[in-house]
């Protein structure tokens, strides 16, 4: 199998389904987006210091997956079977978020992004997560299917501020506080 098709040199792509749409379509830039925010968390989990978190930012990465073929999926196609998107993933991403927290000072100012390139990359990452949200919400907007969607890039958006907080703390660089 070839991996250029040429179906697409026209600006057209095809939906799960079959449907064909323009390449500027809200639903392609919608997912293109959140494949741009997991080749940033595979970013994220190639630093170093997240060796150890490695599994767990794995599991976010499928979990994108998961929601890049939701928003492919045709409205209304019932023949496509594609996984669902769960309360247990937007749970998994609390239970993370509150550990982190355990082990960082309270939060007493907005922080300016920064510090060290791995924390930098986090931030990036969560900034394409809440660009993915916003583009999720004029989506849903239009079709009323996207509410966990919705509610696990909120989430991720959280967990990736945490985890730049937790590791700017393991890295030893100091959180510089904005000064209006």
């Amino acid at each position: 199998m070839k991996i250029y098709t040429k179906t697409g040199d026209e600006g057209t792509t095809s939906l799960f389904g079959g449907r064909r749409v323009s390449k500027a379509d809200l639903r392609i830039d919608t997912y293109g987006t959140v494949d741009e925010l997991n080749s940033f968390i595979g970013l994220v989990r190639d630093q170093e210091v997240n060796k150890r978190r490695s599994e767990k930012l794995l599991r976010i990465q499928n979990t994108l997956f998961v929601m890049g073929s939701i928003l492919a999926t045709e409205p209304g196609n019932s023949k496509v079977k594609i996984p669902v998107l769960q309360e247990e993933d937007v749970l998994f991403l609390e239970e993370e978020i509150d550990a982190m927290e355990a082990e960082l000072t309270p939060l007493r100012f907005f922080i300016l992004p920064g510090g060290h390139a791995s924390v930098s990359i986090c931030h990036v990452a969560r900034t394409v997560c809440r660009r993915a949200e916003r583009l999720v919400t004029a989506l849903h907007e239009q079709e009323k299917s996207f509410g966990m969607v919705i509610k696990y890039l909120n989430r991720l958006s959280d967990y990736l501020f945490v985890l730049s907080r937790t590791m700017a703390k393991e890295l030893g660089v100091e959180e510089v506080a904005w000064r209006p």
